[in-house]
């Protein structure tokens, strides 16, 4: 277990670490509750207690020691709950996906002032730190490291606007090769498209879902999770609720960071931590939580945690979720593949 406490700090840092462990039960004690009394015991003792038939007694402690009720249980079952940590360590993976917002609201790449500038000096852009702290934590969970990367809200070469296209233009592949294969092809895309717009998430959330789809058919053991950075509000909605429903389904997770100062409100909407699930223009309630909305300046201005942590917060749960409600279970360890290289811990955003 120490092991797994070092190697699992530097994979997702500190908060996501203990929201990790939280999961995982290493001895479970029961406080059972009566008439102001209370019995503790562990699974082994309610086990026994069970299989005996005979009751366990409460007994007042003031003055004469006097039986107060007793406890009978007439049925006991143990189950086991599998943890992230166990799924992770039989080969299931990650796969890492992006969409990267080039709408004009964004402003011109070759000023300053823009979000997409790209600093001479090195200095990353918010898409670039959101881009490569994700990427750079997530890596680790894929074992080819491709990564599908597309970028909407532009006008790309002899085209018209697009609302989901391939980062890489060289080939019609959507994927890239590792973080620094993302990284290349955002720069590239940024001079060789037209920032134009409106806002929409629906195209490229679908395009997740079908390759999220897709792998449901040949094995249950890919999970994916998609990173879109925008900079301002959608203007599909509907459509983006629609998607995001569909999408519950299948074994996906959708990371949103917002950058720029922009009122992000329906973002919050789509991110549901409130226990009120999304519900499509049919009247479909979402199964279950697939989004976690991040302000990029809010995190930053409050310093506690990184924009990573908060982003990668809520995934384990969403990944257990899904596992738990099919009734899939970690692979055996004959059928697990070797865990992943151990990265260094995520840069601080």
């Amino acid at each position: 277990m120490p092991v797994a406490t070092t190697n699992l700090l530097g994979r997702l840092g500190e908060e996501v670490f203990w929201h990790l462990l939280a999961l995982i039960p290493s001895l479970i004690i029961f406080v059972i509750f009566l008439t102001n009394r209370s019995l503790q015991t562990t699974i082994a003792q309610l086990e026994n207690l069970y299989n005996s038939k005979a009751g366990a007694n409460f007994y007042s402690h003031k003055g004469q020691k006097k039986l107060k009720g007793q406890l009978f249980l007439d049925k006991f079952q143990e189950k086991v709950q599998h943890t992230f940590l166990d799924y992770i360590s039989s080969g299931f993976e990650l796969n890492f996906m992006v969409a990267v917002d080039f709408t004009a609201s964004n402003g011109d790449p070759r000023v300053p002032q823009s979000l997409h500038y790209i600093d001479p000096s090195g200095r990353p852009n918010s898409y670039q730190q959101a881009i490569l702290g994700v990427s750079e934590v997530l890596q680790f969970y894929d074992n080819d490291r491709r990564f599908p990367a597309w970028g909407f809200g532009a006008k790309i070469p002899r085209g018209s606007v697009s609302h989901c296209f391939n980062l890489n233009a060289s080939t019609n592949d959507c994927e890239v090769v590792g973080v620094e294969g993302i990284m290349s092809a955002y720069s590239s895309t940024l001079y060789s498209v037209s920032l134009a717009g409106p806002t929409l998430f629906g195209p490229v959330i679908s395009k997740a879902a079908e390759i999220a789809s897709h792998s449901v058919q040949y094995g249950n053991n890919k999970y994916f999770v998609l990173l879109i950075i925008t900079d301002g509000v959608i203007t599909d909605q509907q459509e983006t609720k629609d998607s995001i429903v569909r999408a519950s389904d299948l074994p996906l997770s959708i990371l949103i960071v917002g950058v720029g100062n922009a009122d992000f409100t329906q973002m919050r909407i789509l991110d549901a931590d409130f226990g009120k699930r999304l519900e499509s223009s049919t009247g479909r309630v979402a199964t279950r939580d697939i989004v976690q909305f991040v302000p990029m300046r809010e995190v930053q201005a409050g310093g506690q945690v990184t924009v990573v942590q908060s982003l990668l917060e809520e995934l384990p749960g969403q990944f257990l979720e899904y596992m738990r409600t099919r009734d899939i279970k970690p692979r055996p360890p004959q059928h697990a593949s070797a865990p992943p290289a151990y990265p260094p811990p995520p840069p601080q955003l």
